[in-house]
């Protein structure tokens, strides 16, 4: 029963940080952030997402 509402309570405060956010006209663009990283953080960040991938991947049906 916890779980539910821990997982109510974090859509709906989701879903009120965004309708704050069109009201303020606040653009969020993963792009932007994208721009201030360097070249080591974002290989290091594409190589763990690839292994994350490969073991999701590798996972035997039980």
């Amino acid at each position: 029963m916890g779980w539910i509402i821990l997982i109510v309570g974090l859509l709906l405060m989701g879903g009120v940080m965004d309708f704050i956010a069109k009201k303020r006209n606040i653009n969020i663009d993963p792009e932007e952030g994208a721009k201030n990283v360097s070249d080591s953080e974002r290989i290091y960040v594409e190589t763990y997402m690839h292994g994350a991938k490969q073991n999701h991947d590798n996972i035997p049906f039980l």
